[in-house]
């Protein structure tokens, strides 16, 4: 089993500790989240260059030399579970930056004196001629780096803690007292007093990884080629160096008729030269899946007819790190599309239809490379996000789409495969053959077909079912948005008595299948996003007026990889056919609405009876005790459920009132409406 396979128990001995290999694992997979998090803690004063350097520094230099005790912080939990690995390294991130906040004089900690260390020209990262800075937000993003700016380090690590972390407060107090924190309740006050905002964390204004460069002062390097200290021609590149390897500036060139990658540069030695050898490929044991409890990419073993082609291999690799003129690359959004910094996981390497795929891991993306199997034409180069993922959401990738249809590649622990049409509840799946390396036979991509604008009267999904060698009778539905990875589809009960409903559930039973036909194209909207589920809650189901039925009320929320998602509200009338859309009443776009950070939602609607008569509807979540309309018609009802005649184009203004004592009002009505 190769040192970056899962993670398991036995990478941790009896007295309790953590083995490099595992710490060495959890820092490529969690790479960007510990950067962000030093970035977020490190004094706003160093400047947004020497921030970013010194977060990225920070993190390259936490990995123990030698196995380490688990800390007292492992017991806060982990978004996604990422274990008691990743909790050393960000406890050592985290230590590291608070200590260079306070530090203003005297010896320097374990890292040296971080505000001198990106001119220290022995420690990487180091950049030479360029100027590193995220990318630009808005207004929100501006505004809540100058609050941010204002907190003292300890402060800006409990909101990011909060933020990124998803972690209790409680468990921000265990971490920030682990990381050296003298007052910890002190930091949590303060970056309490900041307000919302935390889901802007994830954005490109506070991403270290997702940079921006520009020129350092090119008139005073001018003015110093006048005085004789730098002659001939101009140096046509600057060298970044990142994490021991560098990206040279430079045109693509031409690859000729033997290679899709633009010349090769003196760049390639020490770790970059091995991170483009295919005798250094990962290779994962084609067992491992069935004796871990990391149920990722990490399990995949490489499969495919050629995947011991190292000419094919080679050429896939070259191509990634410098990809030429004739090769079409595309990435999700967020997704990076830079080369790899060490040794690649191998997925997959064949012919598939009419083109040669090769599929890699590094950890933090899902890397496809295809080309034409015969004669010439253009390659494509494919990176996607995959962070975090889990038995479901690294359950398949996509091989190749060809005339409206896709074939995935399947899980080694996916013991059964059926494609089944989302928009038809009632009919049952039909069985999807897989040839021996998991690849499936040609499944209609959504929508294929179909006018402009709309969905056609189908939504192919696949539904899934694991080995019950790792979990009993588990089934689970993936749909195609035009990523590399398919999107997970769950569902969520509308509230009943007693406790809340298990959330989600998979979206395989009877009346999942019911909500999702209602929201089957509406997923059209979220296409090439780099989504990673979409969980259909129904929050609520109430009686219409005048003996019209009972209506459901559904909040579908999109999650990106990258940390942004989208919720859509709709509300479905008992006259509404099997596969009839909802009716969209409110969208919010980057927040936490319908998700475990916004649980709190309402809507309202114009609705008209049988009878011909107007009625303002409205429905909350199992929290709501009270919905108040005014403007243009006053009423009151207590409870998660509000019906009122009123005058046909009322615009009613809705308030709720939550069992807390809050208030809550409808997401904002879709533009055009």
């Amino acid at each position: 089993m190769n040192s970056r396979s899962a993670a398991s128990d036995s990478a941790r001995d009896e007295h309790g500790t953590i083995a490099v290999e595992e710490a060495e694992a959890a820092l490529v997979e969690h790479y960007p989240r510990l950067v962000r998090l030093a970035y977020l803690a490190l004094p706003t004063g160093l400047g947004t260059h020497r921030r970013v350097l010194t977060a990225h520094r920070l993190v390259q230099r936490s990995l123990p030399r030698t196995p380490r005790p688990v800390p007292d912080s492992a017991g806060a939990r982990t978004a996604g579970a990422r274990g008691d690995a990743y909790a050393l390294l960000r406890l050592t991130v985290l230590r590291e930056a608070l200590a260079d906040g306070r530090r203003d004089g005297g010896s320097p900690g374990r890292f040296g004196r971080l505000r001198t260390a990106a001119s220290d020209g022995a420690a990487l990262p180091r950049v030479i001629g360029l100027r590193l800075h995220p990318r630009a937000g808005g207004s929100e993003e501006l505004a809540l780096e100058r609050a941010l700016a204002e907190l003292e380090p300890q402060a800006r690590a409990a909101y990011a803690l909060r933020g990124v972390e998803e972690l209790t407060e409680a468990e921000v107090l265990t971490v920030l007292k682990a990381a050296g924190v003298a007052e910890p309740r002190a930091a949590v006050r303060a970056a309490a007093g900041v307000g919302g905002g935390e889901h802007l964390l994830t954005a490109g204004e506070f991403d270290p990884c997702t940079l921006q460069v520009g020129p350092t002062d090119l008139l005073r390097r001018r003015q110093r080629g006048r005085a004789g200290l730098v002659t001939g021609a101009a140096v046509a590149a600057a060298v970044l160096l990142l994490s021991g390897w560098a990206v040279w500036g430079g045109g693509d060139g031409d690859r000729g008729s033997a290679s899709y990658a633009a010349p090769a540069s003196s760049a390639g030695a020490g770790d970059a030269a091995r991170a483009l050898d295919p005798a250094a490929l990962v290779r994962q044991d084609p067992e491992v899946w069935a004796a871990t409890s990391r149920m990722d990419f990490t399990a995949w073993p490489a499969r495919g007819g050629r995947k011991d082609d190292k000419a094919l291999l080679g050429r896939a690799l070259a191509v990634w790190a410098r990809p030429g003129a004739g090769v079409d690359v595309s990435a999700t959004p967020g997704t990076p599309r830079t080369a790899p910094a060490s040794p690649p996981q191998l997925l997959y390497a064949g012919d598939v239809d009419g083109a040669t795929v090769v599929i890699f891991y590094d950890g933090l993306r899902i890397v496809r490379y295809a080309q034409p199997r015969s004669g010439s034409g253009r390659a494509a180069l494919d990176f996607a996000q995959v962070q975090d993922a889990d038995v479901t959401t690294a359950g398949a990738v996509v091989m190749d789409r060809v005339d409206g249809n896709t074939r995935f590649l399947t899980a080694p622990w996916i013991a059964d495969a059926q494609t089944r049409d989302l928009m038809k509840p009632n009919v049952l799946g039909a069985p999807l053959h897989r040839d021996a390396d998991g690849v499936t036979d040609p499944v209609r991509m959504p929508g294929a077909g179909a006018a402009a604008g709309t969905c056609g009267g189908t939504w192919p999904v696949v539904q899934l079912k694991s080995s019950s060698r790792i979990v009993e009778s588990h089934t689970f539905l993936l749909t195609d948005l035009g990523d590399l990875s398919p999107v997970h589809l769950t569902y969520t009960p509308p509230p009943g008595k007693g406790a809340p409903a298990r959330q989600p559930r998979e979206a395989t039973g009877a009346q999942a299948l019911v909500s999702w036909a209602h929201d089957a194209c509406h997923l059209g909207e979220l296409r090439g996003q780099g989504v990673k589920a979409v969980n259909m809650w129904e929050f609520a189901r109430t009686p219409l007026p005048e003996k019209g039925g009972e209506a459901s009320w559904t909040c579908s929320r999109a999650d990106t990889w990258r940390g942004p998602g989208q919720a859509t509200v709709s509300f479905v009338p008992p006259s509404a056919g099997a596969a009839a859309p909802g009716t969209v009443t409110g969208q919010q776009t980057d927040g936490n609405a319908c998700s475990r950070f916004g649980q709190h939602v309402m809507a309202g609607v114009m609705w008209k009876s049988a009878a011909g008569h107007w009625y303002l509807v409205a429905a909350g979540s199992r929290d709501v005790t009270r919905i108040t309309a005014t403007a243009g018609l006053r009423a009151t009802a207590d409870g998660p459920y509000l019906t009122a005649r009123a005058p046909r184009g009322t615009r009613a203004t809705l308030t709720g009132r939550l069992t807390t004592g809050g208030t809550l009002t409808p997401l904002p009505a879709p533009r055009g409406d």
